[in-house]
C-alpha cells in the first residue's frame, strides 16, 4: 500500500458500506474528491444510486461520480471487497448491527485492506471481539463529523493491535491528501469531540426543563462561541443520536462531571413517541414548524408553544453588538462581568465546557495534548476552542471563576496563571478566536 503523502499506505479503492445514510454519501464524496475509486454499497441499488446523486450535489461536480460505482449486499461480500484498500463502515450506530457485518468483512477482506468504522463513540475493541488477528491489526475508527464536506474534523482511533506506525500513516493521509484536521484519540466512549460537545448539549437540555428551551438557547447561543444554539443543534443532530452518545458515556465513564450525561426524562419520553428533531418534522424536537410558525417545546408538558419573538436578554444583546463590531475580547469580558441569575447560568455552562474540555488531555485521558481538544472542537463542532476561552477570560479570572461556581479546576489554567507554561495557550495556525463569536 503506497501514495505520495504517506509512503507504504495506498488508498486507491474504497468500499463504503451503509452508503444510503447521510454519512455514507458524505464519506463517499470525501474519498472520491481525494482521487479514490469508490464503491457505494446499500441494501438496494436505488439507495446506492441516491447516494451517488447526493455526492454530485455535495461536491458540485458532475464528473466526481465517474469513479463511483453502486452495489448491493446481495452482490456478495467477496466480490464487493475485491482489491479494496479501505472498507469503510457507515451503518447505523448500533453494535448489534456492526458486529455481524464485521464478521462478514473478516471472512472476505483482502489481507492488507484497512477496515474503518465511522462510529461516533462506540468501543473499537468491543467491535472486534472474536474476529481474526489480521482484522484487528488493520482496524480503526475514522470518526468524521457531519457533514464531512463542511466539518473537517476527524478522529482516528486505532485498535490496540494496530501498529502505531500504521495508525500514524492513516492520520497523515487524512491530513495531507484529504485536508482533514485529524487527531488521534484513545478508545474511550464518545472519543474526544462528542464526549466534550455532548456534555454541554446535554447540560443545556437538562437546564431547559427548569428555564425553558428558548431562554437556554438564548443564554448559550452563538454569541458564546458556537455555530448554532445548543438545542437547535440537537434537533439537527437527531435526538436518537444524542441519546446513543450520552447513554454510552453515562454507562461507561466515571469522571469529574457526574450526572452530566444523564438523559433528561422528558427527552426520553418524547423519543419513545417518535420525536427525533429535524428528521421528524411533523413531530419536531425542541422546535417545530406548524400553522403558527415556529413553535417551541415546553418540557414540563410535552406540548409546543409559539416562539416569543420579543425574548431578549440585556447582556446578551450587548455582547452580540460587540461581536458584530469585531470586539469579541471585550465581549468575553462583558460576559464574565454580567450580573444576575441568567448570567450565572450561562457562565456555569461555558466555564464548564472550558474546564471539561481541557481536562480531557493528558496521561490516561482521551488525547495527549490540549491542542488536539482545540482542533477537534474547532473543526468538528465549529465551537471556540477551550484554550482560547481561557486566554480571553484571563487565567487568574478563569481559575477563580471555576472555584466560584464549584467547577473542577484545570492544571493547565493553573500553570498559565503562574506563568509556568507558554501563553497564549491557543495556537492553531491560520485561525483567530474571533471567527467563532457571532453577533
Amino acid at each position: 500500500m503506497g501514495n505520495e503523502s504517506s509512503p507504504g499506505l495506498r488508498l486507491n479503492k474504497v468500499v463504503v458500506l451503509g452508503a444510503n445514510g447521510a454519512m455514507g454519501a458524505g464519506s463517499g464524496a470525501l474519498f472520491a474528491a481525494g482521487g479514490c475509486k469508490v464503491v457505494l454499497v446499500a441494501r438496494d441499488r436505488a439507495k446506492a444510486e441516491a447516494a451517488r446523486t447526493a455526492i454530485q450535489g455535495i461536491t458540485k461536480s458532475e464528473r466526481i461520480t465517474d469513479a463511483v460505482e453502486c452495489a448491493t449486499y446481495s452482490d456478495g461480500m467477496a466480490g464487493l471487497l475485491k482489491d479494496a484498500d479501505l472498507i469503510f463502515e457507515a451503518v447505523a450506530e448500533d453494535m448489534a448491527i456492526k458486529r455481524p457485518l464485521f464478521k462478514q468483512i473478516d471472512a472476505a477482506r483482502p489481507p492488507n485492506a484497512l477496515v474503518a468504522t465511522v462510529s461516533s463513540g462506540l468501543s473499537i475493541r468491543e467491535m472486534t471481539e472474536g474476529l481474526s488477528d489480521g482484522f484487528k491489526s488493520h482496524f480503526a475508527g475514522i470518526h468524521l463529523y457531519n457533514p464531512p464536506h463542511v466539518m473537517t474534523g476527524v478522529e482516528v482511533i486505532a485498535h490496540p493491535d494496530m501498529n502505531p506506525e500504521l495508525a500514524g500513516a492513516i492520520q497523515c493521509l487524512l491530513t495531507e491528501r484529504f485536508g482533514r484536521a485529524a487527531i488521534t484519540t484513545a478508545d474511550m466512549p464518545g472519543f474526544a469531540g462528542n464526549r466534550i460537545g455532548f456534555k454541554v448539549l446535554n447540560e443545556v437540555a437538562q437546564l431547559a426543563e427548569e428555564h425553558g428551551v428558548q431562554l437556554m438557547d438564548t443564554l448559550v447561543g452563538p454569541y458564546t462561541g458556537r455555530a448554532m444554539a445548543p438545542l437547535a443543534t440537537l434537533d439537527l443532530v437527531g435526538w436518537d443520536v444524542h441519546q446513543a452518545i450520552v447513554d454510552n458515556v453515562a454507562a461507561n465513564v466515571t469522571d469529574e462531571a457526574p450526572g452530566a450525561f444523564t438523559m433528561p426524562a422528558y427527552m426520553a419520553s418524547l423519543i419513545a413517541k417518535g420525536h427525533l428533531g429535524d428528521k421528524t418534522p411533523l413531530l419536531g424536537g425542541f422546535y417545530r414548524k406548524d400553522a403558527r410558525g415556529t413553535v417551541v417545546l415546553d418540557p414540563a408538558s410535552g406540548s409546543y408553544i409559539p416562539a416569543n419573538p420579543d425574548l431578549k436578554v440585556g447582556f446578551v444583546e450587548e455582547i452580540k453588538d460587540l461581536n458584530r463590531q469585531g470586539r469579541y475580547k471585550q465581549g468575553v469580558r462583558r460576559f464574565m462581568a454580567a450580573e444576575g441569575a441568567e448570567a450565572d447560568i450561562a457562565r456555569r455552562v461555558i466555564l464548564g465546557y472550558m474546564s471539561y474540555g481541557l481536562n480531557r488531555a493528558g496521561a490516561g485521558e482521551v488525547v495527549r495534548e490540549y491542542a488536539d481538544v482545540d482542533r477537534i472542537m474547532s473543526a468538528g463542532f465549529n465551537w471556540v476552542p477551550p484554550s482560547a476561552l481561557a486566554d480571553l477570560i484571563g487565567y487568574q479570572t478563569a481559575k477563580e471563576s471555576l472555584a466560584r461556581y464549584g467547577l473542577p479546576g484545570c492544571a493547565l489554567i493553573d500553570a498559565a496563571a503562574k506563568g509556568e507554561v507558554p501563553t497564549p495557550l491557543f495556537n492553531l495556525p491560520y485561525i483567530t478566536p474571533g471567527r467563532y463569536f457571532a453577533g
